[in-house]
């Protein structure tokens, strides 16, 4: 039997989960529902499958995110860095161009979904397989459980096998439309989800948009291995178009079939979609966190930071983190993404970095800010290490909070414990590390006229980040 190769999607930025996703930290990577991320949740979905390692597909930025999330569910595969956003025709051509298997069938799933009934996935994706090895271009519908305008449709034509011959893709449409497509049967949600031969793909892509299947040929012909990742050419793949799969080969091609599936199925494209697959109260609130309601209906309140109480109010969405608040109704919850993109375009931090940042060493949480001063919360995992670097502009205080450090303070390296602290002055090289078993807990307190991350010289730096060698 050919070999299954999961291709997982773990780019995009979720802004219709703001202020939870942010373009630093999106929804892909949170605890939304349960006791896992959703990209960990995907992975765990494909455990009852005959799979090869997965292939994950994300940006630079989140590279380190992917690797340590799959590392804990013991599914690190390839991890393939994209340059820049391409969309997913060009994202499935990577993942095909760079597997060795022999033209094994590509699973493709996005990081970000919720399927409730894993039986039934499992199912659909083992009636597709044989379809897929004919040569089929198989796209799973969602059977509809409702008349949903917010996803393209798919129509279904003559059965074939397990599946059926796609007769058409169908746009967004408005509410009568959709009624009627429940109507008439034989239309189902689009998800999003994929199963093909590499070769397969490949060949239509070249067929249908040969100037997308030449880029990304041009792009991973310079392929540079890099820790867990794999680096394609940056120039190369920046100047491939953009497209998505639905509009570059399954609109086009003669080999579309389509396999339903009724899985319990959810984008989570937005709070009013996390509130649908969410435990709920006899009243039908949603609540997670430190959480106080009183004659509260059908919402959803979400308290990472601090208490909140409701009173007296219906069909909301409170969602409450340590720098943002967002209240809404649940009917306007798409709009979210307006706020974040209005926070881009006027130049404030809040659409892109949560106040608690992580990096590959840890985390950082800016407790506290002024006009001269800035203090963080660091944390560093057992065994990691920051880069080695300096200011220009602001020196440092740190006080170990817990843990042990190992510091490098211009040309001295000690350890502090509990309740020690060193200063480092402005321009001076230095380093921190946790030689330790357990987390490292400081508290950093900057001073200077200037604070911002940009005012980090790196001279070295054990993940691979740009580092400046000469001062």
């Amino acid at each position: 039997m050919t070999s299954l190769v999961p291709v997982i999607m773990a780019g995009g930025v979720g802004t219709r989960l703001w202020p939870l996703s942010r373009a630093s930290y999106p929804k892909q990577f949170l605890t939304l529902n349960g006791d896992r991320t959703l990209l960990q949740r995907t992975v765990e979905r494909i455990s009852a499958l005959p799979t090869l390692a997965p292939i994950t597909i994300c940006n630079e930025e989140h590279r380190f995110l992917v690797a340590e999330q799959l590392q804990e569910m013991r599914a690190l595969g390839k991890i393939i860095l994209e340059p820049v956003g391409r969309n997913t025709a060009p994202a499935i051509a990577l993942a095909a161009l760079t597997e060795d298997s022999d033209d094994p069938l590509l699973l493709v799933l996005a990081a970000d979904h919720v399927i409730a009934d894993i039986d039934s996935f499992t199912e659909s994706v083992k009636k597709a397989m044989p379809l897929a090895e004919q040569g089929k271009l198989v796209t799973f519908g969602i059977v509809p459980s409702e008349p949903h305008t917010g996803y393209g449709y798919i129509k279904a034509g003559a059965e074939l096998g397990d599946g059926f011959i796609v007769d058409g893709f169908k746009e967004k449409p408005d509410q009568v439309t959709a009624e009627t497509y429940l109507e008439q049967g034989g239309y189902y949600w689009n998800s999003g989800m994929f199963l093909f031969k590499a070769s397969r793909y490949l060949e239509e892509l070249k067929a249908y948009r040969s100037d997308i299947f030449n880029a990304c040929s041009k792009a991973v012909s310079n392929v540079s291995p890099d820790l867990d990742f794999i680096r394609v050419d940056a120039e190369a793949f920046a100047a491939c178009p953009d497209d998505s799969i639905d509009y570059a080969v399954m609109e086009n091609t003669a080999d579309a079939v389509v396999v339903p599936m009724d899985a319990g199925w959810n984008d989570i494209g937005s709070w009013s979609s996390l509130w649908d697959v969410s435990e709920k109260d006899e009243s039908g609130n949603a609540k997670s966190g430190d959480v106080i309601l009183h004659e509260v209906k059908n919402s959803y309140i979400r308290a990472d930071d601090k208490l909140i109480a409701a009173v007296g109010v219906n069909d909301l969405v409170v969602v409450s983190t340590k720098d943002a608040l967002l209240i809404a109704h649940k009917d306007r919850v798409q709009d979210a993404k307006l706020v974040a993109n209005k926070l881009r375009d006027d130049g404030r931090t809040e659409w892109e970095l949560h106040r608690e940042v992580y990096r590959p060493w840890g985390k950082y949480d800016s407790i506290d800010n002024g006009d001269r001063y800035q203090v963080k919360r660091i944390t560093v995992k057992p065994g990691a290490k920051l880069s080695v670097q300096m200011h220009h502009h602001r020196a440092e205080h740190w006080v170990v909070v817990s843990g042990s450090a190992k510091v490098t303070n211009g040309d001295e390296t000690f350890l502090l414990s509990e309740n020690e602290s060193t200063y480092i002055p402005v321009g001076v090289i230095h380093a921190l590390e946790n030689p330790g078993r357990v987390p490292l807990e400081i508290i950093e307190i900057q001073s200077g006229s200037y604070l911002g991350e940009d005012d980090i010289v790196r001279l070295s730096d054990l993940y691979g980040r740009e580092v400046q060698p000469q001062l």
